[in-house]
């Protein structure tokens, strides 16, 4: 990270297509670390790419902006101006009959999200998800997930890892270390997960081992009480140590799932400077609400120079290679003979 003054450690949304002269304010005064964009910021192409330009003025510098594109229920760009993309549980069914296609097939899918992403101008797409859902927990993840193998959700989710680096697109694998056994939805409540912990890592735990050399991930908000039976993964310091910095390995930069979440309690400035203290790198907020900003400001300090090395180390693996001419026919081929 260049100069003397490093970013704050958050990602902010903001509430509409363009800039209010507050957001533009307060923006500036914060430093956030980048932004996240959503539904209620697109419009057009031309609209996205000013708004993008806009966010990035604000603080002076190519600031990193987020979006959530998955496939499926999860995609922020769509028709009739982006490709309508599948849900992950497609290439998971693809797996089962041919799985070097299926490998195939999700590594150029992301690389075609990757190059809509940069020619927006947005830069990290927070995919994939690598949960491993169970029976009877709650659809949050459902079809979002390539399957309940963890070996196979690991294969496709570095599948598209891959596609999207290649496309000179950062991804950020989610929720780590495993949301595929809530029972509740934690934009909702908050999940308690009473496995013990040889079972979670063998399963849950598994993938995101697979993925550790991932260069960002998204935290859960998620109490595992085989470890920590009072605080979610995202604000506890036994759960980021123990389990995602130690028996998964992970080095990633660690970015916490949405503050403005109800699986979490308390003022935004303590969820903000719990997260923080917990292990993580990075906070994020997302809704735009203008007051919440303001607490989550209050919670953050600028980025410390162990989260400004994962982001130097992230940013190495970046990469731009060609797409294939016929890469969107071998997406819609492999889709059509699968659907029929």
């Amino acid at each position: 990270m260049s100069g003397s003054n490093p970013p704050s450690s958050v990602i902010y949304g903001c509430a509409g297509p363009i800039l209010t002269g507050e957001e533009k304010a307060f923006f500036s005064a914060v430093d956030p670390l980048g932004f996240i964009l959503f539904a209620r910021n697109i419009e057009s192409p031309d609209q996205v790419r000013a708004l993008v330009r806009s966010l990035r003025e604000t603080v002076g510098r190519e600031a990193p902006v987020l979006i959530d594109q998955e496939g499926g229920r999860v995609q922020r760009l769509r028709p009739p101006h982006w490709k309508s993309r599948p849900p992950m549980v497609k290439f998971g069914e693809l797996a089962k009959r041919d799985l070097p296609q299926a490998r195939r097939a999700a590594r150029l899918n992301a690389h075609l999200i990757a190059a809509e992403l940069r020619s927006l101008g947005i830069d990290i797409d927070c995919a994939p998800l690598i949960d491993v859902p169970v029976s009877g927990a709650d659809n949050i993840i459902g079809d979002r997930a390539f399957g309940t193998d963890p070996m196979l959700v690991a294969d496709l989710g570095r599948a598209v890892m891959d596609g999207l680096l290649d496309g000179g697109v950062m991804p950020i694998v989610k929720h780590i270390p495993g949301h595929g056994r809530a029972m509740v939805d934690s934009h909702k409540a908050l999940p308690v997960v009473g496995t013990d912990r040889e079972t979670l890592e063998k399963t849950d735990f598994a993938t995101f081992r697979a993925l550790r050399d991932a260069p960002w991930a998204m935290t859960a908000h998620v109490i595992y009480s085989a470890y920590d039976d009072h605080r979610p993964a995202t604000l506890s310091p036994i759960v980021v140590k123990e389990v995602i910095r130690g028996h998964i390995g992970c080095e990633a930069v660690l970015l916490s799932d949405d503050l403005s979440m109800h699986a979490l309690s308390g003022s935004f400035k303590d969820r903000a400077e719990m997260s923080l203290w917990a292990g993580c790198d990075v906070v994020l907020h997302c809704n735009g609400d203008m007051d919440e900003m303001k607490g989550v400001a209050e919670g953050v300090r600028p980025l410390d120079d162990a989260a400004q090395m994962r982001l130097a180390e992230a940013e190495e693996k970046r990469r731009m290679l060609p797409l294939m001419i016929d890469a969107q026919d071998f997406v819609d081929g492999w889709l059509k003979e699968i659907e029929a």
